[in-house]
């Protein structure tokens, strides 16, 4: 069982920043691959990034240049740092925890962070 905590959003003007965190607890965080995801008004659900456990990042192509994910598996975190941010990056951003295990998928989610891009 992973535990997972996101906090940092708010509301920020068209061409700002801000940074996510998403604290985690509950299991070994070095082994979980972790993601972000967000969730516009009217919107399905999609993925934003993710790095694993190794470091390797992958982010969609709509925020490539802009979000960058780290992790810090000493205090069992992860950020996303979002610069240039347009009114399109409106939305609930999700932390999602991912671990495959003997053909089985375990994935956690936390419970939501608002981002409001607007001026």
């Amino acid at each position: 069982q992973v535990q997972l905590v996101e906090s940092g959003g708010g509301l920020v003007q068209p061409g700002g920043s801000l940074r996510l965190s998403c604290a985690a607890s509950g299991s070994i965080f070095g082994i979980y691959t972790m993601g972000w995801y967000r969730q516009g008004p009217g919107k399905e659900r999609e993925w934003v990034a993710h790095i694993t456990p190794g470091g390797t990042t992958t982010y969609t192509d709509s925020v490539k240049g802009r979000f960058t994910i780290s992790r810090d598996n000493a205090k069992n975190t992860v950020y996303l740092q979002m610069n240039s941010l347009k009114s399109d990056d409106t939305a609930v951003y999700y932390c999602n925890a991912a671990r495959a295990r003997s053909g089985q998928l375990y994935t956690y989610w936390g419970q939501g962070t608002q981002v409001t891009v607007s001026s």
